[in-house]
């Protein structure tokens, strides 16, 4: 099964500068009746399994955890899209984010399931030998295997390659590595670790290392804000001999290894993120249903009604570009050879849209639960109800693999860095952009789509400018860069929507998708008018700067959109249904 799309020869990227027809993006509409399937399966096991379980979870009991493992195992939700050579289920992508995306509703879980599935088996799968594949695969996708990932240290958080943990040569070319890791999930029961060291004190470099190798030990639980039903430890390595077999790729090579698998993990968490905030939604507008004040439910109130809608909005936003990325990904897996190498050439093609699909659901994952707390009042700070443990769960998800100033920092520099490679033809484009009217669109959603048109001409003229003012020391201007981040985030969300609205014309929620379109796309234009405002002044000087706004600014002057109205309708569609009301 695929879900492979019209936009098999797209490349990461590639959405800035080309055009996308509505019905080559794939999006939640598209769905199989197998994906569905997956998706009812693992709520079912969520409902029955997971969320009963989850006070046990919380006082530390890691045997339901590992039984709980065992149960996805045989549910088949470890290996969703793994090659069913090596034990998986051989299904694409989506399936696996549609599976993510159940286990999310509860994110204490989620995150240990996150780590078996995405840090745990990526990097074997894609970087291991055939040995160590047969050795480790099978019995970490059953559950037997708990798995987790060794990067952090005291002293390199976000700057992962300054890692202290040595590796050296012992006798029979077995390695001996000493170090201390940080923050790892499952480190409190895990049996195999991930663990990167560097070689000689400077070749960074994976292995695979197992509990019951001497000298390996787990530190005590974290005392953490949130996730109180996932197991936080150090690690220490006291020199443990490790196996020359357990050497995972090669000798200074393990940031290509982390550094892809960070990105898989990023579409994980960003999974993760769309299954936390949805049953908040369903929270949100069951409460405000209920409750009521002043002799009416508070969902008839305009400020309520606001609040829900904006929460589905950004959710809409989000989900689109989720599914989006995840269709390209499939495409491009199945357009190549589909060996393991590949695969990770495929995470790593999409590394930009990984980055910013993290930062915005996140992102917006923090406003739904701030939200859903909000609507519950004073019964939204207290345990009695899950809004306030949700709410604690999620605060992470903005450090979580890599925080979202570090992915914001990354963006520009993946997209230029593919332009002076020549793998993206991007020099042209934002030359072009300083200049150039916006190509007008016609038909379905027209205005939301020329729209997101301005957004990508106004993203690729700023980015354009910033080069030229600041050439190869564009890094160090960070507060331009962070600006240049957002730009792409709301250009890729505001396009994504666009063209999921557009192809759901003819459907029975047509207008709910246009209206959803209409405001997002609406709320990214005005959010560019401030951010171009801010960054000229970096950028240009006197009247070039004030030529630039003009352009910028015209650019940027669409059509006013009756939001209020749309806002309404979609709050209406939410309280009705008492959940999300798309897909």
């Amino acid at each position: 099964m695929s879900s492979v799309s019209a936009a098999a020869d797209r490349r990461g990227g590639d959405w800035l500068i080309a055009g996308t027809q509505p019905s080559a993006v794939f999006s939640p509409e598209r769905l199989t009746d197998e994906h569905r399937l997956i998706g009812q399966m693992a709520a079912e096991f969520v409902a029955k399994e997971v969320e009963p379980a989850l006070p046990e979870l919380e006082q530390k009991n890691w045997d339901v955890a590992r039984s709980l493992l065992v149960r996805c195992g045989e549910l088949g939700l470890l290996g969703t899209d793994v090659p069913e050579s090596v034990g998986g289920a051989g299904l694409d992508k989506v399936s696996s984010v549609i599976a993510t995306e159940a286990v999310g509703a509860v994110p204490s879980f989620a995150t240990t399931f996150g780590a078996q599935t995405g840090l745990a088996i990526i990097p074997i799968l894609c970087f291991g030998t055939d040995e160590q594949r047969t050795r480790y695969l099978p019995r970490i996708l059953s559950g037997e295997l708990v798995g987790a990932y060794c990067l952090s240290e005291s002293v390199s958080g976000s700057d992962a390659l300054g890692a202290r943990a040595r590796a050296t040569r012992g006798p029979d070319d077995s390695w001996i590595l000493s170090g201390e890791k940080l923050w790892i999930t499952n480190g409190g029961f895990a049996d195999l670790f991930i663990v990167f060291a560097k070689v000689d004190g400077a070749h960074f470099t994976a292995f695979l290392v197992e509990r019951g190798f001497a000298g390996v030990a787990s530190g005590k639980e974290e005392h953490k804000m949130g996730l109180q039903g996932s197991s936080t430890t150090s690690l220490t390595l006291s020199d443990v001999v490790v196996p020359a077999a357990n050497l995972l790729g090669e000798v200074g090579r393990g940031h290509k290894i982390a550094f892809n698998v960070l990105n898989y993990g990023r579409l994980k968490l960003a999974a993760m993120c769309t299954g936390e905030a949805r049953p908040a939604i369903a929270e949100a507008a069951a409460y405000a249903s209920t409750r009521r004040q002043f002799g009416q439910p508070i969902a008839s109130f305009g400020a309520i009604r606001h609040k829900l809608a904006e929460m589905a909005v950004r959710y809409y936003l989000v989900e689109s570009m989720l599914y989006r990325t995840t269709g390209l990904i499939d495409a491009a897996i199945d357009a190549g050879p589909g060996d393991p190498a590949s695969v990770a050439g495929v995470l790593e093609e999409f590394a930009l849209e990984a980055s910013l699909l993290k930062v915005a659901a996140s992102e917006m994952t923090d406003f739904v639960l701030d939200e859903n707390v909000q609507i519950h009042g004073g019964n939204g700070f207290v345990r009695d109800y899950a809004a306030e443990r949700r709410y604690r769960d999620a605060r992470v998800n903005r450090i979580f693999e890599g925080t979202n100033e570090i992915n914001r920092l990354l963006m520009p520099g993946l997209l230029l860095k593919r332009a002076k490679s020549g793998a993206l033809p991007l020099a042209d484009a934002m030359a072009a952009a300083l200049t150039a009217p916006v190509p007008e669109h016609d038909g379905v959603l027209s205005r939301e789509l020329t729209t997101a048109a301005a957004l990508k001409q106004s993203t690729l003229a700023l980015m354009q400018l910033a080069v030229n003012r600041y050439g190869d020391g564009l890094a160090r201007e960070q507060e331009v860069v962070m600006l240049l981040a957002d730009a792409i985030v709301d250009t890729f969300a505001a396009e994504s929507a666009a063209l999921r609205a557009a192809a759901a014309e003819g459907q029975a929620s047509a207008a709910r998708h246009a209206d959803a379109a209409a405001v997002g796309v609406h709320d990214a234009a005005l959010r560019a008018l401030v951010r171009t405002r801010s960054a000229l002044p970096a950028l240009l000087d006197g009247s070039a700067a004030e030529s630039a706004r003009r352009h910028l600014d015209g650019l940027l002057d669409r059509p006013p959109v009756h939001t209020i109205d749309a806002r309404r309708r979609i709050a209406d569609a939410v309280t009705e249904r008492r959940r999300y009301p798309f897909s």
